[in-house]
C-alpha cells in the first residue's frame, strides 16, 4: 500500500524530527531533513542512527539539506522545532509549501496549532501529540527510552481522511499511533505529564523523572499539579479521568533517568518553551476562571531560572 504522504519534509531534525522521519524514510517514504548543527556530521557520515531497546537502525543515505529553498514542495511538513523558534516558520516552512501541502505540528503545550494556522492557514493543520521518550544522543543520533505512541487530530476540525491515512503510515513505520477526535483536549491530557515532569526537572535541581517518582515529596507535587491541569481541562468541557492521572506513574517510572525534553534544553543552556507548556494553559484556565497556584509557583519558579544560567543535573 502506498503512503498517504509520499514526500515530508522535517523541519527541526532533532530528537523527535529525526526520529519521525528516519522511521518514515525507513518505511519508503521521500523524507527531506531540513538540519542546521548536525548538518555536517551527517553529511560526513552518511546516515542517520536510531537506538532502542531492540536494537539499532540505521537510515542511509540520507537526504539532509541546509536551507528549506534547497528541498523543494512537499506532501507533509513536519514541524518539530521548539516552540520557541516560531518567528522562522515562515522562512523555514514557506518554501516546502504546495498548493495541497499538509504540516503537522508536533511541537509542545499550547497554541502552536493556532499560529500555524494564522500564518499558512488552518486548513494545512494537523497536530500532533508525542507521547514517546527521545533524546538526541549525538549528532544525527536519537536514542529512544520508550517506544510510548503519537497521536494526530485536525486542528478545530473533526478526523479527515488524511488523519486516517497519516496514522496508518506512521503504524507502518513502527510507530504506534491513533487519530484523536478532539486536538484541543488531546494537548490539555498531554499537559498532564508534561507540566509536572518537565517542570520539576528543572525546578528542583536537573533531577530527572525517576526521581520525582521515588521522591514523596516530589511525586506528592507532580499528583497535585496534575489535579489542577484536570480542574482547568474540565473549564474546557474536557474531561480527565483520574485513572489518567495515576497512569502517568505507572509509565513514567519504567523510562528509568530520563532526563525531559525542557530538561535537557536548559542544560544544554537553549531556551525552554516556558510559555507554550506553564504560561499558556495558566493563562487559559484564569481567562476560564479557573485558578491553578501550583502551577502559577512554578511558572514563576521557571521563569526565573531559564532566564539565568542552567543548574548542573543531579
Amino acid at each position: 500500500m502506498p503512503a498517504f504522504f509520499p514526500r515530508i519534509g522535517i523541519v527541526g531534525s532533532g530528537a523527535v524530527g529525526g526520529y519521525f522521519g528516519a522511521r518514515l524514510a525507513l518505511a519508503g517514504a521521500d523524507v527531506r531533513f531540513l538540519m542546521r548543527g548536525d548538518l555536517a556530521a551527517v553529511r560526513a557520515r552518511g546516515s542517520f542512527v536510531i537506538r532502542e531497546q531492540a536494537g539499532t537502525a540505521e537510515l542511509k543515505p540520507v537526504a539532509a539539506f541546509g536551507a528549506a529553498a534547497e528541498m523543494g514542495a512537499v506532501d507533509l511538513v513536519v514541524i518539530a522545532l521548539k516552540a520557541t523558534s516560531g518567528g522562522e516558520l515562515p522562512s523555514l516552512v514557506g518554501p516546502l509549501l504546495g498548493p495541497g501541502t499538509a504540516l503537522l505540528t508536533l511541537q509542545n503545550g499550547l497554541g502552536a496549532d493556532e499560529h500555524l494556522a494564522g500564518l499558512f492557514g488552518e486548513e494545512r493543520v494537523i497536530g500532533g501529540l508525542v507521547f514517546m521518550a527521545l533524546t538526541r544522543t549525538g549528532p544525527g543520533e536519537v536514542t529512544c527510552f520508550h517506544p510510548g505512541s503519537v497521536s494526530v487530530g485536525e486542528f478545530g476540525r473533526p478526523p479527515a481522511e488524511r488523519t486516517l491515512g497519516l496514522a496508518a503510515q506512521l503504524g507502518a513505520a513502527g510507530m504506534k499511533a491513533h487519530v484523536v477526535g478532539n486536538l484541543l483536549e488531546a494537548r490539555w491530557r498531554k499537559l498532564v505529564w508534561n507540566i509536572p515532569f518537565n517542570g520539576l526537572s528543572i525546578a528542583e535541581g536537573g533531577v530527572p523523572t525517576d526521581r520525582i517518582c521515588a521522591d514523596p515529596s516530589l511525586a506528592s507535587e507532580a499528583r497535585e499539579l496534575m489535579r489542577e491541569v484536570q480542574r482547568a481541562a474540565a473549564a474546557f468541557g474536557f474531561a480527565i479521568p483520574d485513572a489518567y492521572l495515576a497512569r502517568q506513574f505507572d509509565v513514567t517510572p519504567a523510562m528509568g533517568r530520563y532526563q525531559p525534553s525542557s530538561l535537557v534544553d536548559y542544560l544544554a543552556g537553549r531556551r525552554v518553551e516556558v510559555e507554550p507548556i506553564w504560561g499558556e494553559p495558566l493563562r487559559r484556565a484564569r481567562a476560564a476562571g479557573v485558578e491553578m497556584p501550583r502551577l502559577a509557583s512554578l511558572y514563576s519558579r521557571l521563569g526565573a531560572l531559564c532566564s539565568g544560567p542552567p543548574q548542573e543535573a543531579r
